[in-house]
């Protein structure tokens, strides 16, 4: 037999993820807000533990990441030994779509879903199946009527990026208890902490109420921790054992633990973040509706912002960066008439307002 090694046919399906752009050429000064990373970097006690750490990088971290689950389950009020650790929450999606899914399973997700999702279950060999949305939200009567005898798993991204919306409590508890005990509910709470709804539960309550549902978290937001590649999961005991067999044995590096670990304890810090984001996702969701785009509803920092047609979108894109701003494209999410644009800090809200007034103003007849 003769020839180069050849991959998986179903490899070469998938799209490549690609993550926000974070640089413009000639541009001095650059605003990036395009992958949604928290306005106010890390907390400052999380700096100050990955400086600490810097004489111990010659030690191998704990596998099990006890002090940090012990860290998690006392902040959240959960069971560490219910808690798993991950290199992001990126690397759970990807081992959950191995353990449950593979050939001959079928994996669900919204169509406007993370795109994560479909590369981690192609991956694996399930066939990934994009089920229609209602105005951009999770439909539960189409995802209950889409599940087979072939249904392996579900991710519901609670709320979802790109599209920032999120399911009534009352709709989770509806799809969990719709879906049947064989299949994986997999909530991926990864904005969990900018979320204002009144009735807003992460997944915790799902999770406690069988044996088929796993709450995904992660560092990356909130915490301001995106370059450290921290993630979590909270799922009953057999969902916990059967990851903790084939995750990477040392997979949360000694400086991720130390600093996620830090940005816990750090007083106020969510709190001040989730308060400035409710603010300023407002007023600039206002200025960019007087602006003449439409912005649709989000729970998330950020805000999705359709402009009418993929021409358009891509020439506001292009003004933007003119103007030192980038954003995300939306063609992957099929959405290419869409921008998604990550909420800032004042200033930088301010100088996204302006840059999309000043193309609104020039392409008012588009």
């Amino acid at each position: 037999m003769t020839g180069s090694p050849q991959p998986r046919d179903n490899i070469l399906a998938i799209a490549a993820y690609v993550g926000g752009d974070h640089t413009l050429p000639g541009v001095n000064r650059v605003l990036k807000l395009s992958s949604n990373e928290g306005a106010f970097g890390p907390p400052p006690s999380a700096s100050a533990a990955y400086a600490k750490i810097a004489a111990e990088l010659h030690r191998y971290p704990d596998g099990g990441s006890g002090a940090l689950r012990t860290a998690i389950g006392s902040r959240f009020g959960l069971d560490p030994a219910r808690i798993v650790c991950g290199t992001g929450s990126d690397e759970l999606i990807g081992i959950l779509a191995h353990i449950y899914g593979g050939p001959g399973t079928d994996v669900l997700m919204s169509m406007h879903g993370f795109t994560m999702y479909q590369i981690a279950g192609t991956y694996a060999g399930s066939r990934v199946i994009k089920v229609p949305e209602r105005d951009l939200c999770t439909d539960v009567d189409a995802m209950l009527e889409a599940v087979t005898p072939e249904t392996a798993i579900v991710f519901v991204a609670h709320p979802n990026n790109p599209t920032g919306s999120l399911l009534p409590q009352s709709e989770m508890l509806r799809l969990r208890a719709g879906l049947p005990s064989n299949v994986l509910l997999v909530i991926d709470s990864a904005y969990a902490e900018y979320v204002e709804a009144a009735d807003y539960d992460a997944g915790v309550a799902l999770v406690d109420a069988g044996d088929n549902c796993i709450m995904l978290r992660t560092f990356s937001k909130v915490f301001g921790l995106g370059g450290m590649r921290v993630g979590w999961g909270y799922a009953p005991a057999g969902v916990i054992d059967a990851i903790n067999r084939v995750r990477g044995v040392f997979n949360v590096n000694l400086a991720a633990q130390a600093a996620a670990i830090a940005a816990l304890e750090e007083p106020g810090w969510v709190e001040k973040c989730r308060t400035h984001n409710t603010e300023w996702r407002a007023r600039l969701a206002a200025a960019i509706t007087k602006a003449g785009a439409k912005v649709y509803p989000t729970e998330g920092n950020f805000l999705l912002v359709d402009f009418g047609t993929a021409a358009k979108a891509a020439a506001a894109d292009a003004h933007l960066r003119k103007h030192g701003i980038i954003v995300r494209g939306m063609a992957a999410y099929d959405l290419p008439h869409c921008l998604r644009m990550t909420v800032g800090t004042a200033e930088e809200c301010g100088m996204v307002a302006d840059a999309v007034a000043g193309f609104m103003a020039q392409n008012t007849h588009d």
